[in-house]
């Protein structure tokens, strides 16, 4: 009777997680960084540094990893967009000009097509180690 009342849940995990994981990954490395750099020239870059990017994506490798190695491809794939696009959406929604937009959805559709191609990899290499759980 355990078995039926937790099987539906499951796959809801796969995906409730790396969303879960992922928003708060971008606030440890992304969302405590709110300042832009001004250079003597007048030119700004910023908020966010390079490394703090690089180790976002490296650390977000581990909760797709546990979706994608368990078969849940699309939990890995819908949940770390989800995730990475809401975080990408609150982080950036004070800016006037409205332009946002325009940034949460890049975030979107590349987070979408890199962790299609990283899923992807994973659930193969999964494949060919046998059943899931072995």
């Amino acid at each position: 009777m355990g078995q039926g009342l937790t099987k539906p849940v499951h796959p809801l995990l796969s995906f409730l997680v790396p969303a879960v994981v992922t928003s708060a990954l971008w606030a440890a490395w992304l969302g405590w960084d709110q300042h832009r750099d001004v250079h003597p020239d007048g030119s700004t870059t910023g908020p966010y540094e390079a490394w703090q990017v690089i180790g976002l994506v490296l650390t977000l490798l581990v909760p797709v990893y546990w979706a994608a190695s368990r078969r849940h491809v699309v939990g890995a794939v819908l949940g770390t967009t989800a995730g990475l696009t809401a975080a990408a959406f609150y982080d950036w929604s004070d800016d006037g000009s409205g332009l946002f937009v325009i940034g949460v959805g890049m975030v979107m559709l590349g987070s979408l097509a890199a962790t299609t191609a990283v899923s992807a990899v994973i659930a193969s290499a999964a494949r060919r180690r046998g059943p899931a759980g072995a």
